[in-house]
């Protein structure tokens, strides 16, 4: 009887760590056990009687495992409401101009922004746009002043013919008055067309690039006219 009791234990535990939706059989499976041990302790041997802690221990082991499913029922809805009010939030920014770390944006209406943020004032600084294959379509030089700006490409190549719709990379090389390099850090900005909710965490869209809603830095209305 014993050993029938433990089989019916660990096959309830190795249910339980597999699959949490086995709380139904839980419940059944410690009903019986229950059963079971009542029925061994009205008719155990008086001479040797069932080792009280052999079923004491049983008995732990099953609210444990009962535990377990009732602590994941309540993980599972956490993560249910967590992703349902990131979901929420993720379609606000539907229509806003967001700033994200990165040095790609897409070319829309003739004109691709990014954000720039030299580390000092920059006497000297190369810009260089290449499209998505990595082939140079135009360069500027400018000066840059220390702290975030914007940086706007109007979509024109080396030759002044306007340049296709599609995803840009920017690259800076700067220098200050003494020739020494500056750092600049690059940032991509546009306006949110839509919001993909299908995986783990929201993603916007902007015009054909993909953006984790974490890598957000900032947002503001949008410059596009209605």
């Amino acid at each position: 009887m014993t050993s029938g009791i433990s089989s019916l234990t660990s096959a309830a535990a190795s249910s339980a760590a597999g699959k949490t939706a086995d709380s139904a059989t839980l419940a059944s499976n410690f009903t019986q056990f229950l059963t079971l041990l009542t029925t061994q302790l009205k008719n155990q041997n008086p001479l040797d009687p069932m080792d009280t802690n052999q079923f004491t221990q049983q008995l732990v082991q099953f609210a444990q495992v009962e535990q377990q499913l009732k602590g994941n029922d309540r993980l599972d809805s956490i993560l249910a409401n967590s992703k349902a009010a990131s979901s929420a939030s993720a379609t606000s920014y539907i229509g806003k101009n967001v700033t994200t770390d990165g040095t790609t944006a897409d070319l829309k209406d003739g004109s691709a922004t990014w954000n720039l943020t030299p580390a000092r004032d920059a006497t000297k600084a190369v810009v260089t746009i290449s499209d998505s294959k990595g082939n140079v379509v135009g360069t500027q030089t400018t000066s840059l002043a220390a702290g975030s700006q914007t940086f706007s490409w109007n979509g024109k190549n080396s030759s002044g013919l306007a340049a296709p719709e599609g995803t840009y990379t920017i690259k800076v090389s700067a220098s200050d008055a003494t020739g020494a390099t500056v750092q600049v850090a690059t940032a991509m900005s546009g306006s949110v067309d839509k919001v993909d909710l299908s995986g783990a965490s929201p993603v916007l869209i902007i015009g054909t690039s993909r953006v984790p809603l974490s890598r957000v830095t900032g947002i503001g209305l949008s410059t596009t006219s209605s």
